[in-house]
């Protein structure tokens, strides 16, 4: 009996899964400069983000899902993209206007590639900020599990010291990059860890 329910549960799940899978968010573009065995570098597009800068995360994030959701001065309802990014200080990736300092915590939803500047809607929340996120390339480090400060540094740190070993400079401070659902299982989870870098094709 156990069994059986386990593996309707299980069923269910894949069901879901596949579901959600065909309804994937648009993705930031990107394109892979270079590759090894535990980092890309990739070529990230000039982008449009809104930002918040927070030292709650549930707010951070719901004061960003307000906004796509229609608390802005249109009233416009904005798909969902992915990476929803998060990092713990204003770093070098974008001109940011208003001051931070160091551990206040920074998140951004990217805006759909049909937004630009001129026709996003502005947002009603006074701490929301539209920026325009400049072309440039981030190291990238891919790994699964659970949404934890330990997984994240740990990945991060494997990182920084594989760029410092292969004499690539480091331009800003750690993003968060995260990819899934809320109730997506651990091992299923994509997550990454990026830096900013300065790069030459070799």
């Amino acid at each position: 009996m156990i069994r059986s329910v386990l593996f309707i549960k299980l069923l269910v799940f894949l069901l879901l899964s596949l579901t959600f899978k065909a309804m994937a968010y648009e993705e930031a573009t990107y394109s892979i400069v270079y590759q090894n065995n535990i980092y890309e570098i990739r070529n990230y597009s000039e982008r449009l983000a809104i930002q918040v800068n927070y030292t709650n995360e549930g707010g951070g994030f719901r004061r960003l899902f307000n906004y796509i959701s229609g608390s802005n001065i249109d009233s416009t309802k904005i798909n969902m993209t992915t990476p929803v990014t998060q990092s713990t200080k204003i770093s070098m990736i974008a001109p940011v206007t208003q001051s931070s300092e160091d551990g206040v915590k920074v998140m951004q939803f990217f805006l759909p590639s049909n937004f630009t500047k001129k026709n996003a809607p502005a947002p009603t929340d006074k701490e929301l900020k539209l920026i325009i996120m400049e072309q440039g390339y981030y190291a990238v480090i891919k790994y699964s599990g659970r949404l934890t400060d330990k997984n994240f540094n740990k990945h991060r740190n494997i990182l920084k010291d594989s760029l410092l070993k292969d004499n690539i400079k480091i331009l800003s401070s750690a993003l968060q990059a995260t990819y899934n659902r809320p109730f997506t299982l651990p091992f299923m989870r994509r997550n990454e860890a990026m830096f900013r870098v300065a790069w030459k094709n070799k």
